[in-house]
């Protein structure tokens, strides 16, 4: 048998016919570094390989007998090798000299290179303490929750036709749905809600905390339509423009309406505020209204029949609370606050069905009044066609606007005091233009008659495969 010795730079020695020794072989869990300083013996013949491990305190020899297919080049182990003949039962010996190092290096005795990396890893290194919400709210979500985990909403199972969904295997797996971030802000407002308030410094109020709390991004992230404020009789689509005096009083019931996007996934919740508690039974039947909306998605005459039970009694005459018929809940599409489907209201209304992985906001209306609604007063809210073409465009002055509308809002909603917000001025003509070309839609505010109050409660829910999840559900309702 030739003896050949190979040194680290990889040059061969007398009787040598190669200039580099690879080496195959599996060292039971032992660190490589732990056997820098070893060296090795190979058996071609038995296919063996012997280390000798030499420290300050051992001198120790094992036989490592389990050769595999990662290759090894002897320059990459850092080690000189030496081809011997096998010794006799070195397999046994190689068994019992492997378990007392591993010991050895586990108890950290005889190894202190592997003791004192042991200990680094067992040093606890401590927690970062997530931030907490300041007051008024100031830190953005996305801040609050690092990991990109954001809490859910209430989860509701499925019931009588959908029930197999709540135990099906398959519709288990798919409910991996990327949950859009809401930030609700109505605790904070409703603490500095009072009456004497200008409109136009509650709108911007609002606004501007979601902007921060959303950390807004163009059309990434921000604010998905002009906040609504709309007073008593006005039920929905109202919100003060630039220059408006409206103040907030004692005697008002205001739907405060606002929503939310992150590239386009809508969130949408309303909620009604009043100060004199003879309103009460008002807001009651709405919000009642649409709790039972969304724990049924039965639309129609079960919702109709919660909201027609109420009356409310108003300056010593009795009303009965109606369901507003020609105002619904609707779909939620991407960069799309009405994508088509409605929710109605009432019975007798549309038998769409709702189908999963579906956005729907699930909005409620109860008035004093007719039960209806028609478009009156100075319109505030527009919002770009989303299935409009391209249309050609004469005034100088509207395509510069439409550019203004498309980098800003897409086919998102907005409002007069968005544009002023962004530096547009003397617009009104070239807004017209826009709106008589059909590429920008109007969308006055909805009123019931004149003296009559209406309330208001919504919730944007999303049917994954397994439940429903009510997003924008709160410790409020």
């Amino acid at each position: 048998m030739k003896r050949v010795k190979v040194c680290r730079s990889g040059e061969k020695r007398k009787g040598s016919n190669s200039s580099k020794a690879r080496v195959a072989f599996h060292i039971f869990g032992l660190r490589r570094s732990a056997l820098k300083t070893s060296s090795c013996r190979y058996n071609t013949r038995e296919r063996e390989i012997q280390f000798k491990h030499r420290n300050s305190e051992t001198d120790s020899k094992v036989t490592i007998f389990s050769i595999l297919s990662c290759h090894l080049s002897m320059e990459e182990a850092n080690m000189p090798v030496e081809v011997v003949p096998a010794e006799e039962n070195g397999v046994e010996e190689a068994t019992e000299r492997l378990a007392a190092l591993q010991t050895d290096a586990d108890g950290g005795k005889d190894n202190g290179e592997v003791t004192k990396k042991k200990k680094k890893k067992n040093k606890s290194k401590k927690k970062k303490e997530l931030p907490e919400q300041t007051h008024p709210p100031s830190i953005p979500v996305a801040e609050l929750f690092p990991s990109g985990e954001f809490p859910e909403g209430e989860m509701q199972q499925y019931k009588d036709d959908n029930l197999w969904r709540v135990t099906s295997e398959e519709k288990r797996e798919l409910e991996r749905l990327q949950k859009p971030i809401y930030n609700s802000v109505r605790k904070y407002i409703r603490e500095i809600l009072k009456p004497g308030m200008l409109m136009t410094d509650l709108c911007e109020t609002l606004e501007n905390m979601v902007r921060k709390l959303i950390s807004e991004n163009g059309l990434q992230a921000g604010i998905a339509f002009p906040t609504g404020c709309s007073l008593n009789w006005v039920a929905a689509h109202w919100t003060p423009n630039t220059g408006d005096k409206t103040v907030l009083q004692y005697d008002d019931v205001m739907k405060l309406d606002f929503g939310t996007h992150v590239d386009g996934l809508i969130v949408d919740c309303a909620f009604t505020v009043a100060f004199n508690p003879m309103f009460d039974p008002l807001l009651e039947a709405s919000r009642e209204a649409t709790n039972a909306d969304v724990r049924l998605c039965d639309v129609g005459a079960a919702i109709q029949e919660v909201m027609e039970s109420y009356e409310v009694e108003i300056n010593g005459k009795t009303f009965q609370v109606k369901s507003i018929r020609n105002l619904n809940g609707h779909s939620i599409g991407r960069y799309q606050i009405h994508a088509g489907k409605s929710v109605p209201i009432v019975k007798g209304g549309e038998q769409t069905k709702m189908e999963e992985g579906e956005f729907f906001a699930i909005e409620t209306f109860g008035s004093t009044g007719k039960g209806y609604v028609r478009e009156d007063l100075e319109c505030s809210h527009y919002m770009k066609n989303f299935d409009g073409g391209h249309i050609p465009l004469r005034l100088p002055r509207a395509k510069q606007l439409l550019a203004t509308i498309n980098k800003n809002f897409s086919t998102l909603a907005f409002c007069r005091r968005y544009l002023d917000r962004l530096g547009e001025t003397k617009y009104l003509m070239a807004l017209k233009n826009l709106c008589d070309a059909g590429i920008v839609q109007p969308y006055p505010p909805l009123c019931d008659v004149k003296g009559s109050f209406v309330s208001q409660f919504e919730h944007t829910i999303l049917l994954r495969p397994t439940c429903k999840e009510v997003i924008s559900r709160g410790d409020d309702y």
